[in-house]
């Protein structure tokens, strides 16, 4: 009996929780109870991969270096190879629906950016993201009906994707991420200061100014035993550089700079309180990670962060358009008087999946 084929694509991912959940795809399609399939994977660079995958055959194409020869290979060179290699099942994992032949197609959708409402003091800080959300919109919009599955890793996504593109709701399958962290020794700081960490990138929709002005807050008020270390120093871009010289000044600001992973585990280990302020996220991956360590967890009040928090007995949540909520909070966490209420993960109804293997049994069916 001839194997079926699956084409896994990923010509974009190289980093960050988007290539850990490619990692964790080609794993599962890796074991043994998959070895009547023939996978593929499109990759950027083979040499990014270690050597213990047994079945997966690697295709090697760049599909970072020029963005029009991107979709040269997604709207074109993709249909010639699929007619090759015939595949029961294409799964693209980095956004774009491409123009194949295949019996099963299926989209990922990891990018939730097309679908922030960008103020116009946001847009004048990075313009580049009002550019990109006009045109990711209309990437994700072509060809999208043509997958029998389109998959999001939150229930506000499904809902977002249903609303803008009119998909039916029984083709859109939320998956949860699930990935694999390494361990978090926990060190308790010999600072008496209580310690707060936000590992974040440079983007408006981060909120990181919410964090600083609840520090002034908090400073002015004569509240002054904390620290917060916040991973960007000024240099990255206009929004980082605006954020540091506004708020430099104030010493219980610790602006680090980006981290390796492996340190950013290690100040989890070090660090009271995780804060997470972000008005968007497809997932929020710092919530996950930092639930590890089991200590309290400030964080927006949004759907996203509930989802993302799941089951957990030690966070807060806050108005992510008040830096006087969230000081508060970080005034009753500063001073041992906060109090947590038991989070319940919210009901996600079907189609759902936890992991790679409940996804796979869906859209290879």
């Amino acid at each position: 009996m001839e194997r079926k084929t699956v084409i896994v694509s990923a010509i974009s991912l190289r980093s960050g929780g988007t290539f850990s959940i490619l990692q964790d795809c080609l794993h599962q399609l890796d074991d043994s109870r998959y070895q009547k399939l023939k996978v593929y994977a499109i990759v950027k660079d083979k040499k990014l991969f270690d050597q213990t995958f047994q079945r997966i055959n690697f295709i090697e194409i760049d599909g970072t270096a020029f963005y029009l020869k991107r979709l040269y290979y997604e709207y074109f060179y993709f249909k010639k190879l699929s007619r090759k290699l015939k595949p029961h099942l294409w799964l693209s994992l980095h956004d774009i629906t491409p123009n194949v032949v295949a019996e099963r197609r299926v989209v990922y959708c990891h990018n939730a950016s097309p679908f922030y409402n960008l103020t116009f003091k946001e847009f004048k800080i990075e313009p580049k993201l009002g550019v990109f959300k006009l045109i990711y919109k209309y990437a994700y919009k072509f060809n999208i009906e043509k997958n029998d599955y389109v998959i999001v890793q939150q229930d506000w996504l499904r809902n977002t994707f249903q609303k803008c593109f009119d998909i039916p709701v029984k083709k859109i399958i939320v998956a949860h991420p699930h990935l694999h962290f390494p361990l978090i020794s926990t060190t308790p700081s010999p600072d008496k200061d209580k310690t707060f960490i936000y590992p974040t990138l440079p983007r408006v929709f981060k909120n990181i100014e919410l964090i600083c002005g609840a520090s002034e807050i908090l400073v002015n008020k004569g509240i002054s035993n904390f620290k917060v270390a916040i991973t960007i120093d000024g240099t990255e871009n206009r929004y980082a550089k605006q954020i540091v010289k506004q708020f430099g000044h104030i010493p219980n600001l610790h602006f680090i700079g980006l981290q390796k992973r492996d340190r950013i585990f290690a100040l989890y280990g070090e660090t009271d309180c995780l804060l997470f302020p972000s008005k968007l996220e497809s997932w929020g991956l710092p919530i996950s990670e930092f639930k590890l360590t089991k200590k309290p967890i400030l964080l927006s009040d949004m759907p996203y962060a509930h989802e993302a928090l799941g089951d957990y007995d030690w966070a807060g949540f806050f108005n992510p358009f008040s830096k006087e909520d969230l000081a508060e909070k970080m005034k009753h966490l500063i001073q041992g008087t906060i109090k947590f209420e038991k989070h319940l993960r919210p009901v996600v109804s079907s189609p759902m999946s936890n992991n790679w293997h409940e996804l796979f049994e869906t859209i290879l069916k």
